[in-house]
């Protein structure tokens, strides 16, 4: 093997491969028990994907005569996959830090709904924002995400509510794709609220005759891509007839369905979700014991976000009750307005803490499981050969820390690598 390869990291104390049977995804019993290497090696061939991984000596046997673009010695330091975030809002103008106060002083989230705060206060001014502002702050919200260890993550539009903001922010979203490292799927979220004026029917009727239609041309031209629908299904939103219209749309754009359901209220989302063959459902912190087993049955993961329910104070989403019934749970920062959180470490941290998850559980729910739901966990979400070099290099002798240290992944994360590229040294602290 004397050809030229992008990248080598050998010699990691822990080598996390998450899995290494070509699992799609892992359900509790696989979750508990993680595919760990010590003193391992991989090694990210020319065209970005990883050619080999294993332990060091035998990688070293193996490509003895091989020459690197990079090497990185990992003595002493965890490898693991990049971490993949399967549920954001980042295109967006106008913070809601004083919405943060009303919350504290004890406002619901729908009463700041109401309030015509919430959603509506963000949707006014992204649709006064100019597209190259909007670019700006998501790539800076994106290297944020990204300097914490995502490397796939999931944007959604949504605080448009009409034609010409919608396709606003799915441009800004391609635009971030094309430019940038991170790995991103992009999900059309048109019905994420009514909006003021409007009935539901008008609402669901303006989706699914103007803004759907627009989108189709604008995919089949080629100059636009989207990867998922979304549609904010929940008492005084979209209710269950208009999401079912709305999602089975889009699946028929060949879109995955993959929505918000089951938050504030039991609509039975779960089960409609598992109806239709969504992907995956968000939230679920209503969720029924019928829709748990609806969504195990169905293979629909289940995107849990426990940043919501923490600066909500919301009731924390049953997880032990999935993975008991054998639901692909995923996890997501839910990072937008209301949520402002980039880290998938401390997303980690708090389903352990608050929703009884152990350590193995998040990090396979962050990684594998939130790359299943978002359609990419043949590509994403482990270290296994033909994937994308996506990993992570830790300042740690166990991985186990970038979860235990709350807050801790600013001086643990020493370097990011998407496809055998290092786009982040955090002893030069740049993103590159």
């Amino acid at each position: 093997m004397s050809s030229s390869h992008r990248l080598l990291v050998e010699n990691a104390r822990q080598l996390v491969l998450i899995c290494s049977g070509g699992e799609k995804y892992l359900t509790e019993p696989g979750m508990k028990n993680l595919c760990v290497i010590e003193n391992g090696s991989v090694v990210v061939g020319s065209d970005g994907l990883i050619e080999a991984v294993g332990p060091a000596e035998t990688i070293r046997a193996q490509y003895s005569e091989a020459t690197f673009e990079k090497v990185i010695d990992a003595s002493g330091m965890c490898v693991m996959p990049g971490l993949v975030d399967a549920h954001t809002h980042p295109v967006w103008a106008g913070d809601r830090v004083h919405e943060f106060a009303m919350k504290l002083a004890g406002a619901t989230y729908m009463d700041v709904h109401r309030a015509g705060g919430g959603i509506h206060f963000t949707v006014e001014h992204t649709q006064a924002a100019a597209p190259s502002d909007l670019l700006a702050s998501l790539s800076g919200r994106l290297a944020r995400m990204q300097r914490a260890g995502t490397t796939l993550v999931e944007c959604k539009s949504g605080y448009g509510l009409e034609l010409q903001t919608e396709l606003k922010m799915l441009e800004v979203i391609d635009e971030a794709r094309r430019t940038l490292p991170i790995n991103i799927s992009s999900t059309y979220c048109g019905a994420h609220a009514v909006p003021k004026g409007k009935t539901v029917a008008e609402a669901t009727e303006d989706i699914l005759q103007v803004q759907l239609p627009r989108l189709r041309e604008r995919m089949s031209a080629g100059n636009l891509r989207v990867d998922n629908i979304d549609v904010f299904c929940e008492q005084g939103v979209f209710d269950l007839d208009s999401t079912r219209s709305i999602l089975q749309a889009g699946k028929d754009l060949g879109l995955n369905i993959n929505f918000h359901g089951d938050e504030l209220h039991p609509m039975n989302s779960a089960q409609l979700g598992a109806e239709l063959g969504a992907l995956a459902i968000s939230h679920l912190e209503e969720v029924t014991d019928e829709g748990i087993k609806a969504m195990a049955e169905a293979k629909t993961a289940a995107v849990l976000l426990p940043t919501t329910a923490y600066i909500l104070r919301l009731p924390q989403p049953r997880a032990r009750d999935m993975l008991d019934a054998g639901v692909i749970v995923a996890l997501g920062s839910d990072f937008n307005p209301n949520a402002y959180c980039c880290s998938m470490p401390i997303v980690m941290h708090l389903a352990c803490v608050n929703m009884r998850m152990s350590m193995p559980e998040a990090l396979a729910a962050a990684t594998i499981n939130a790359a299943y739901a978002l359609g990419r966990s043949h590509t994403h979400g482990s270290l296994e050969v033909y994937k994308h070099g996506d990993l992570l290099v830790l300042n740690t002798s166990r991985w186990e820390h970038l979860i235990y240290q709350l807050g801790g992944h600013q001086e643990l994360v020493r370097y990011v690598v998407i496809k055998g590229n290092v786009v982040y040294d955090n002893e030069t602290s740049t993103d590159l």
